[in-house]
């Protein structure tokens, strides 16, 4: 066609047509003009052939200066990036200008393609069925979840197979630990329905962190028992090759960016409860396993069963309750009923809450506090364990150490200030120990926090005498109780006695 170069297949065919067709139906069966076959007639070499190289069209900037002294720093230095190679070149040579960056981070690829270093080969591996569990953590803190508004410095405990592709995850509110690794492994495996032969980790370096050479052990042992209990085997990557996990290091971008796109689809962030945004994930990985479910089903008759019961996914301490009315975990302050004061309690720890037993018997579940990344302590406080007690001592409440942690709700906190800053502190004090009393006492918490949101709305001060009549218990929906007293002359028929029997006579 005019216009258009011919190519090398083009020339062949003419070619081919030319040993049984003249020149101008050769040329119209290759389609080619016959100007076009002429010269081919004359100059049988392939157009390929017949391109000549394109000169420089301008003066090579880095002439006399990428050998003389681009090459050298690569010598010395083979991890250096190009970036740096360009700013070091423009200290020297300021003349050079932005518009050489494209050309030395060109020369400087080819360069490495032939005298650079060898690289590290991704040796890709066949999968067996039934072989391969992997589990990892992966930060989440790049989503921005709030429960309730609140920021949620969360991770994800993330297990996969390596075969079929089955996944489950599970929130992590702390950072890597053996409790964290322990619950999340075993509930993929209680979900999944059996258990792979091997268990692969990272180094987990980071569940070891800070820990003692004593603890390490431990922990150790427990992981080493865990997966003894489960009949598989254990192995690790190395320390800092997380390619070596890439059977789940590239799912985890995978996941996160699902997770994104269905917050984007949900349009907002934020959550009313931890276990809505765990649910909110859970429906997530489902809807992918969905998409492997045949090979996930074929994988399972790989698995080996389940054993009869789960193994130990928390950590056990003991802790004295002390006369503050609580106890100290792990630089958190936790409150329980003063009734516990001086006894001394078993703490199962997970990773979101703790489980509080006194000998066998179970007491409570606590959620679980951390403290500061600055060492700073935190305190998890119930007011309904200390109210009764702040009744007879509310002048404590002003100056006590986990005050702001005392408070249900945000405007509870916010009616404190405002009372601080109407009244004397005697008053304040009365007023906002008696209002957590009232929430405790009739069980109005939500109730009572929206109107002490409308008093702050108007800038009001809580009417006490309003609120007592407002959670009064209602009369009419108390029951009508009517105790008929029986004579005791029906009883005395009931067991079949005589009176004599009955008053003793005769004996």
């Amino acid at each position: 066609m005019p216009g258009r170069h011919i190519t090398d297949h083009q020339m062949r065919l003419y070619m081919t047509y030319r040993k049984t067709y003249p020149i101008a139906v050769a040329a119209a069966k290759a389609s080619i003009s016959p100007a076009t076959a002429y010269r081919i007639e004359k100059d049988p070499r392939p157009p390929s052939q017949k391109t000549e190289a394109r000169g420089r069209r301008r003066p090579d900037p880095l002439a006399g200066i990428f050998d003389a002294e681009v090459v050298p720093m690569l010598q010395a230095a083979p991890g250096l990036r190009p970036v740096a190679v360009f700013e070091e070149l423009i200290r020297r040579h300021p003349d050079l200008g932005e518009s050489v960056r494209r050309t030395l981070e060109r020369r400087i690829r080819a360069w490495r393609a032939i005298h650079g270093e060898e690289q590290d080969v991704i040796f890709r591996q066949v999968q067996e069925p039934g072989r391969l569990g992997l589990s990892d953590f992966t930060d989440m803190a790049a989503l921005g979840i709030t429960i309730t508004h609140q920021v949620l410095d969360h991770r994800l405990y993330h297990f996969r197979l390596a075969y079929s592709g089955f996944e489950h995850a599970h929130v992590v509110l702390g950072g890597e630990s053996f409790v964290a690794l322990a619950e999340g492994l075993q509930n993929a495996l209680w979900s999944l329905g059996g258990v792979p032969r091997e268990h692969r980790t990272d180094s987990l370096s980071a569940a070891f962190r800070n820990l003692g050479k004593e603890a390490r052990e431990d922990l150790t042992r427990r992981y080493d028992e865990m997966i003894t209990h489960y009949g598989m085997v254990a192995s690790r990557n190395n320390a800092g090759i997380a390619r070596e996990n890439g059977a789940i290091e590239g799912p985890h971008g995978h996941l996160k960016r699902a997770i994104e796109d269905a917050l984007l689809l949900r349009g907002a962030r934020d959550f009313d409860t931890l276990t809505a945004y765990r649910g909110f994930v859970d429906e997530i990985v489902s809807r992918r396993n969905a998409r492997n479910a045949r090979r996930i089903d074929a994988e399972r008759s790989e698995l080996r069963q389940l054993p009869e019961q789960r193994s130990a996914d928390f950590e056990e301490l003991g802790v004295r309750v002390t006369s503050s009315g609580g106890f100290t975990l792990r630089k958190v302050f936790y409150t329980v009923p003063s009734r516990l004061i001086g006894h001394r309690l078993r703490v199962r720890l997970y990773d979101d809450r703790l489980d509080v037993f006194i000998g066998s018997t179970h007491l409570m579940t606590l959620p679980r506090g951390r403290a500061s990344p600055s060492g700073k302590h935190d305190q998890v406080v119930n007011y309904r364990h200390v109210i009764h007690a702040l009744k007879r001592k509310p002048m404590a409440l002003m100056r006590l150490v986990y005050r702001d942690q005392l408070f249900p709700r945000e405007a509870y906190r916010q009616t404190f200030d405002l009372l601080v800053d109407r009244l004397t502190e005697r008053q304040a004090c009365q007023i906002m120990v008696e209002l957590l009393g009232l929430a405790h006492e009739r069980g109005c918490e939500r109730e009572l926090a929206e109107e002490l949101s409308i008093c702050l709305g108007t800038g009001d001060l809580p009417d006490m005498g309003r609120l007592r009549t407002r959670f009064a218990p209602d009369a009419a929906s108390l029951p009508n109780v009517v105790v008929r007293l029986e004579p005791l002359q029906a009883y005395e028929a009931l067991i079949g006695s005589t009176p004599a029997l009955a008053t003793g006579e005769g004996a």
